[in-house]
């Protein structure tokens, strides 16, 4: 693919991407061993998604006790969150720390975005290529390139041809956008759509959402975070982490454990009252059957419904919002701020395209099946992402004998511990396909997975081998148990889930995340380092 690179750009190993994952993986082999590394990241600074997320009222749905590295007391201690969910502002800010207090900016080479890699057989190295016509080598590939980096924009028909502005969330101008006076179309009520819609409705002239499928949110009660929280989480540091490593999502809360189907209605109801009042993700761990029971998450979601529609005073437009497709939660959790309240204002208003489908997009705004056409100035394209595949199939990766990655995915992902795939030596995937990732806490699952990685590496150099790869059957194998953990849960009955890769047009409907829990994860990785790294095959 490539010519050989000069011996400045040749390295131990090479990152792609400077989120918490490439910091931490950085770190890692850099400091512990003493490996030549080097990162290439897109952006001009470090962030990863959270670089490019910059949306209005981009925010981050785990509290920020638990979202940040905690492999480190000293980076811990050293940082104070101000809210109990933090904005982006905020989350790019203490990344910024992070990476100054471990000096990690002098082997993070910036505004580089990666066009292709191959593994080159004869010499045992990733050749990889940028962008800009750059040339690298590494015995190692490593990618950090997060679970939802690679935006979805629908190639709706006519978009081209809008006289105003559109946007997607997740590239969103770092000069900002001012919607003062503007009428504003919001496409999308994801989490995205969710956390946009009450901020940009403060400064529209109006907002029209879009709708095509309603999600269920629970309110964030988002707060500033009072000195003696502050201080108590510094002095409960190893308590927080042992519980974020110990439970199923990496949160440092523990799922309650009653059975909502076996207590009684008035028990229920003020369980469910108290878990709204301190809302959150808490308020999925009421109860331990939700995610396995319909019959229990029937219970949940009927609470959840009742306290949307009491919150959204037009009848008709409470109905749109709660005319759910599938179960409370077997789609992405979502918390809000003011959300349904927003509805409320005289300058938003709730379009139903599932109803009536957008047909195109005019020079002037959005025309819908049912012959409407929505005047707008701007357009915001809050449709998510091509999730947890999407960013490693964008990179065109090839491995032996020139065989593409996406080759090998055209059915669906195929790895093993959705760390490594058959075919692609040395080649590592933090927070990968078949992995808890989205699932979970992402700084947890990165964490444990650049541990692994590191571990895995030590493992060889100590031993004389110099490359790596999973066996095949045992790749299929886990692919067996990826799809048999996705079955026990209700997670796989929502059908127009991103989790099934439902929101792209073509893409093979496949569950893509592990969903038996980081704990019960983290056991299964120890125990096959621990048995040689079983499955693996070196060389």
């Amino acid at each position: 693919m490539a010519t050989a690179p000069n011996s400045q750009n040749r390295f131990d190993a090479l990152i792609i991407g400077a989120g918490f994952a490439g910091m931490y993986q950085l770190h890692l082999l850099r400091e512990r061993l003493g490996l030549n590394v080097r990162v290439l990241e897109a952006g001009d600074g470090v962030g990863g998604t959270w670089y490019w997320n910059r949306y209005p009222g981009a925010r981050c749905d785990t509290e920020s006790h638990a979202y940040c590295f905690t492999f480190s007391k000293d980076l811990y201690l050293g940082w104070e969150w101000s809210e109990r969910y933090p904005q982006q502002p905020e989350i790019v800010r203490y990344m910024n720390y992070a990476a100054d207090k471990l000096d990690l900016r002098k082997d993070i080479q910036f505004n580089t975005r990666v066009s292709g890699a191959e593994w080159d057989e004869a010499a045992g190295v990733w050749r990889v290529r940028t962008e800009a016509g750059q040339d690298f080598s590494a015995s190692f590939l490593i990618t950090a390139v997060g679970c939802l980096s690679a935006a979805n924009v629908p190639d709706f028909k006519g978009r081209d041809g809008f006289k105003g502005q559109w946007y997607h969330t997740g590239s969103w101008p770092h000069e900002g956008v001012d919607f003062t006076g503007k009428r504003v179309g919001l496409i999308g009520t994801g989490s995205t759509g969710v956390q946009a819609t009450p901020v940009i409705a403060e400064t529209a002239a109006h907002l029209t959402v879009f709708q095509r499928t309603p999600n269920y949110s629970v309110p964030a009660h988002n707060k500033p975070l009072k000195p003696e929280f502050q201080e108590w989480t510094k002095a409960n540091f190893e308590k927080i982490r042992h519980d974020m490593k110990s439970t199923p999502a990496g949160h440092p809360f523990y799922i309650d454990d009653r059975l909502a189907v076996e207590t009684p209605v008035d028990e229920r109801e003020r369980l469910l009252e108290a878990a709204w009042k301190v809302g959150g993700m808490q308020f999925r761990a009421v109860f331990k059957d939700l995610m396995l029971d319909v019959d229990a998450n029937k219970i949940v979601a009927d609470f959840v419904t009742r306290k949307i529609r009491e919150t959204v005073k037009d009848p008709e437009t409470a109905a749109k919002l709660t005319a759910f497709d599938h179960h409370y939660s077997t789609k992405r959790p979502i918390i809000d701020s003011q959300y349904f309240e927003a509805y409320n204002r005289d300058n938003v208003s709730l379009v139903d395209v599932k109803a009536a489908p957008i047909q195109e997009i005019t020079p002037d705004g959005i025309r819908t099946a049912d012959g409407v056409e929505h005047k707008l100035d701007i357009i915001i394209f809050a449709t998510g992402y091509d999730g947890v595949t999407g960013p490693l199939l964008r990179l065109n990766i090839k491995g032996r004998d020139g065989l593409g990655l996406n080759q090998v995915w055209k059915d669906g992902p195929k790895t093993y511990l959705g760390l490594q795939v058959a075919g692609f030596p040395n080649l590592f995937t933090i927070t990968g396909p078949q992995s808890p990732s989205v699932l979970t806490n992402m700084p947890v699952a990165i964490e444990q997975h650049a541990e692994w990685i590191a571990d895995a590496i030590a493992h060889m150099r100590a031993n004389g081998k110099v490359r790596v790869e999973p066996q095949a059957d045992v790749m299929n194998a886990w692919g067996e148990k990826v799809q048999e953990a996705a079955n026990a849960t209700l997670l796989i009955t929502a059908k127009s889930s991103w989790y099934l890769g439902a929101n792209v047009p073509g893409k093979p409907r496949a569950f893509l995340a592990w969903a038996g829990g980081m704990a019960r994860y983290r056991d299964i990785c120890d125990d096959v380092a621990a048995k040689g790294y079983e499955g693996f095959a070196f060389a």
